[in-house]
């Protein structure tokens, strides 16, 4: 008899959690690596598990992978822990059961953090390993990320013929985190050749009984449900589950009457939970035949049409201008609003509001686009920076955004904290700027990164950073693709300060997909122009262009002039090059970017005369 010809006819019992009872000893490192640092450990908790009714054991390589026996320094070991890992496994379990080889989801919520091809290497090596000490199958688990699970699947499928268990994890009911029912999810898990599928982690047993319940019997595999014990305490800095086990022997049965075959437990879960659960399903015959609850209908409105174009429409139809200007450090608005109504008379499209900028604490951003919507009919440009919001801010944010009635964001990484005015505070970076579009992009669709419904489909024109103050601007070039593919609609660019340097950019982004705003932004003395000169990265002025102000430093008002007047001149070839320009604001200085806008305005009026 095989794992698969068992559950044929039963319901087999698997391992509880690995992580929860080597923590409970006090062990807080790479558990993985304890297959050859410590191997009576794990030893003894396959035996506790086996003792306590398991007959499937998952061997302790759940993380046995480079990436992350890379965060040990450990990454060289990934043969020697796997190949243990199966070893002690199958010592435990000796003839009286199946031993599973472990590979867990790499991916978490940050996509971006490795590309599939790294995936795919570290998958095969893993795998490669497993399967040369025989393993009875295969267990992929933790799999939030369905793009990630299918892949390796499809890998392991023209590998081995041996038994595949794939569990995917949720976190909301019924979805996957990119939207995608669960119902859906498993079928295309099954049609991908997995012999067992089902879920596991993330929730305890009411929760995923409810998602079974709008699960069918698949024709082809059989269901697995792998619960956490309970939801956690945060207890002294560490997570603590305090189910009792009998709770796990009533739900055990539950289980049963939804389909399930292969049934463990997760986080949380220990050998008192799945000796409950072996005796509830001792001799116990698995159902053919079942009841569906018919999913509630998902219904996500349409926002209303919106009757301004988005930004990057207006810029491929014509020279569009857009201006930034900082929120407040301190706070009093006056300056700032005063700043605001001037630039709207001369004509911008669109005010850019920066997320706290250089890592310094500023007036809110959201606060003051609220400010603006109420005295002035200029359109913020919201930047959001991944910086200072973890996942659940920056959903929140957005949310809030779309709820104000604001749908133009800058998505951002953000200038480190330690750059700031405190070095010391903690730089979130949750989610990468690639990340952040994606979640934008998605919230278009309505649906939250959790894949659950937002209720309404938001309306977000979502531009992204663009440096070209590099040494390699093709790769500069190359982040801008992959920024479009991530759902970018068009560019902002940091400031440039040479013709030259417009030109290259003109030609290195002109097969680009989506439209650029380029940032020019005044000197304002000659002070400003050695800093940037000298402390910018990337950032280098001309001979001619330090001179031009080193030779009036000590005249104020000649140097805004003059630093205005190099404006100009970048301005003038920027405009036969690019319809979107992105003047920077220096210092709260607004009277030199409305001097500016008004040029630009001027030489549209120009254009049109000349056409006329």
């Amino acid at each position: 008899m095989g794992l698969l010809e068992d559950l044929q006819s039963k319901i087999l019992i698997g391992d509880g959690a690995m992580g929860t009872l080597l923590h409970a000893h006090g062990i807080d490192n790479c558990f993985e690596e304890l297959n050859i640092t410590k191997p009576e450990d794990i030893f003894n908790i396959h035996k506790a598990y086996q003792k306590a009714g398991a007959s499937v054991i998952q061997t302790n390589t759940y993380g046995a992978n480079f990436p992350k026996l890379k965060r040990y320094g450990a990454e060289e070991k990934v043969k020697d822990i796997n190949i243990e890992g199966v070893r002690l496994a199958k010592k435990a379990v000796g003839d009286s059961g199946y031993v599973l080889g472990t590979i867990g989801g790499i991916r978490s919520f940050q996509k971006s953090i490795i590309s599939l091809e790294e995936i795919k290497r570290s998958f095969r090596e893993q795998l490669f390993w497993l399967l040369s000490e025989d393993v009875d199958g295969l267990l992929f688990e933790t799999f939030y990320d369905l793009e990630e699970l299918k892949t390796v699947l499809e890998i392991a499928r023209h590998e081995t013929d041996k038994p595949i268990v794939t569990n995917v994890s949720l976190h909301e009911k019924g979805v996957l985190q990119d939207g995608t029912p669960i119902v859906k999810a498993l079928k295309i898990l099954e049609e991908l050749g997995a012999d067992v599928v089902g879920t596991n982690c993330r929730q305890g047993p009411y929760h995923m009984l409810e998602i079974l319940e709008e699960v069918p019997l698949l024709d082809k595999s059989f269901l697995s449900a792998y619960p956490n014990a309970s939801l956690p305490q945060y207890v002294d800095g560490r997570l603590i589950y305090e189910t009792d086990p009998d709770y796990f022997y009533k739900t055990a049965l539950a289980f049963k009457d939804q389909g399930v075959r292969l049934l463990g437990g997760c986080c949380g879960t220990t050998p008192s939970h799945i000796e409950a659960m072996a005796k509830a399903l001792k001799n116990a015959v698995p159902i053919t035949e079942k009841t569906v609850k018919e999913a509630p209908p998902i219904e996500v409105l349409s926002q209303e049409i919106q009757a301004q174009p988005h930004l990057h429409e207006i810029v491929q139809e014509k020279h569009s201008i857009i201006v930034e200007l900082d929120p407040p450090k301190k706070l009093g608005v006056d300056k700032f609003l005063k700043g605001a109504h001037a630039l709207q008379a001369a004509g911008i499209d669109a005010l850019t509001l920066a997320d706290n900028s250089l890592a310094s604490p500023r007036i809110s951003n959201l606060a003051m686009a609220s400010l603006l919507k109420d005295q002035l009919k200029t359109r913020p440009l919201i930047h959001l920076t991944c910086r200072d919001h973890n996942l659940i801010g920056l959903q929140s944010h957005l949310m809030g955004m779309h709820t104000l009635g604001f749908n133009q964001v800058l998505a951002l990484t953000g200038d480190p904290s330690k750059i700031g005015d405190f070095p010391g505070a903690t730089s979130v970076y949750d989610l990468s700027s690639f990340d952040l579009i994606r979640l934008i992009k998605q919230f278009n669709e309505g649906v939250s990164f959790s894949g659950k419904p937002l209720g309404q489909k938001t309306n977000f024109s979502i531009a992204g950073a663009f440096n070209p103050n590099v040494r390699h601007l093709d790769r500069a070039v190359q982040r801008l693709e992959k920024k479009v593919d991530c759902g970018a609609d068009y560019f902002i660019s940091q400031p440039i300060y040479s013709i030259e340097q417009l030109e290259d950019v003109y030609e290195a982004t002109k097969s680009l997909k989506a439209p650029i705003y380029i940032g020019i932004m005044p000197l304002t003395g000659a002070k400003n122009a050695r800093f940037l000169h000298h402390e910018v990265p990337g950032i280098k002025l001309s001979e001619n262009i330090l001179t031009r102000m080193e030779k009036i430093e000590h005249d104020k008002e000649q140097s805004a002039k003059e630093g205005i007047l190099l404006a100009k001149e970048l301005i003038d070839r920027a405009y036969e090059l690019f319809n979107g320009l992105y003047l920077i604001t220096p210092f709260m200085r607004y009277e030199m970017t409305v001097e500016l806008a008004n040029y630009i305005k001027a030489k549209e009026l120009v254009s049109i005369e000349r056409k006329i």
